[in-house]
Order: structure tokens, then sequence, then C-alpha cells
């Protein structure tokens, strides 16, 4: 019996069965959200008619159609930020997609990680438990940071710290990772909290940009945690 909250669905093994199992509108296209496999920040929304759906599939790079240009786009194709497809979903009524990608540089003709950078405050939405729900999560810094992470990753704006880390490489990384665990255990050994949870800080965070840089999401390793905690010791 599945878990409780267990879901499936059913999974298309052709291309002939995904062009058939999306609801076409009466312009022959579908939505298509684009998200982060690593970090799932959205990235943006485009749009797919079946020849660009076919070609996203076949190439393994996405590609799109142009409701103002009237032709199909591959996304990247002048600027180089081009979007490599990691999975691929459509939802239960079958009239939107969901792209999964790992993006190279940013995904926004701005210069920007992800489109949807213009925020709407949670007190100006009305009636809206937005606020608070944050306030009580405990662990809402680690997906912010995730996303921070990933958006230096992309637009690797001059002078940032994490895109000298990133322009250095996983060795310069590993070595900082290696450098932070050592000043842990000593602040531990000398019993100074205060410093113990600066340094402690310090160890996440690139910890962070070490799964940033092997691409690797905080979902597999809080995944990986969650299937220990119920193993029997």
């Amino acid at each position: 019996m599945s878990g409780q909250g267990e879901q499936t669905g059913t999974t298309v093994e052709s291309l002939e069965a995904l062009l058939a199992a999306v609801r076409w509108d009466a312009h022959g296209l579908v939505p298509a959200i684009v998200q982060d496999a690593t970090s799932k920040e959205v990235l943006m929304l485009a749009y797919m008619n079946k020849e660009s759906l076919q070609k996203t599939v076949e190439s393994g790079e996405t590609w799109f159609w142009s409701r103002s240009r009237s032709e199909l786009w591959h996304k990247g194709a002048t600027s180089g930020h081009i979007q490599k497809v990691r999975g691929l979903r459509y939802d239960c009524d079958g009239d939107t997609l969901l792209v999964l990608v790992d993006q190279t540089g940013p995904a926004c003709h701005t210069g920007r990680y992800s489109r949807f950078f213009n925020d709407v405050k949670a007190g100006a939405l009305t009636g809206s438990d937005i606020a608070a729900a944050a306030d009580t999560d405990r662990f809402a810094m680690l997906s912010r940071l995730e996303a921070v992470i990933a958006q230096r990753d992309a637009e690797r704006p001059e002078g940032a710290y994490t895109t000298y880390l990133f322009e250095k490489g996983v060795d310069k990384i590993l070595k900082k990772v290696g450098e932070e665990t050592a000043e842990v255990i000593i602040a531990a050994k000398n019993g100074d909290n205060e410093e113990l949870s600066n340094e402690a800080s310090d160890l996440i965070f690139h910890l962070m940009v070490l799964l940033r840089e092997r691409k690797v999401p905080l979902d597999d390793v809080l995944s990986v945690l969650n299937s220990r905690s119920h193993t029997k010791k």
C-alpha cells in the first residue's frame, strides 16, 4: 500500500504519447514553466507548440514558440544561456508543462537569474498568511540561501565572494569547506558557542556552494536524512 501522501501519476514513454497527452489550446500552444532542477527556483514561463516540444525532447535543450514573432526559438542560441533539460512533466489537466533544467547563466534577457525578480511584499497580500508562515518556518533561510547561491552562479556579479568561488572552481570550494570544518572543530573545542554558531554558518554556506557547483539539490540531502531517520539503528 502506498504511504500517506504518496502520489503516483501517468508516465509517458514516447514522444507520440506525450504529444497526445498535452491539451493544446486553440492556437496549438501550451504554457511551459521552466524551473531550475537544482535550486527549484522558477526561471521563466514560455509557450511550446508540437514542433518546439519535439525539438526539446530530441535535443535535450529547451525550444519554444514565440507568439510575438510567430517562430521557433532555441533558448540561449544567441546568448549562450542554454537550458539542459533534466526532466519534463505535465499537470493533472495536461494543459501546462513543467520543464526542469540546468540553466547556463541567467534565464532573463536583463541578466537576472530568473525572470521573476519583481517582488510583491507579503504584507500587500490582503488576508494572506504568507508573512506568518515565513516567520514560523525555521528552515526558510536555507531555501533563500540556496536561491541566492543559484542566482550568484547564474549572474556572476563582479566583486561578489560567491562569484569568486564559482570562478575559481571546485578545488577552491573544497579547500574552503575543509578550512571551515577545521574552524568549527576549533570553536567547539574552545567552548565558544557564539564562535561555533558563526563558524557553523560559514561551513553551511560553503557546503551549499559546493552542492550548487556539483548540481546537487538541497532536497537530495534532506531526502537522505529523511530516509535515515526511518532506519532502525
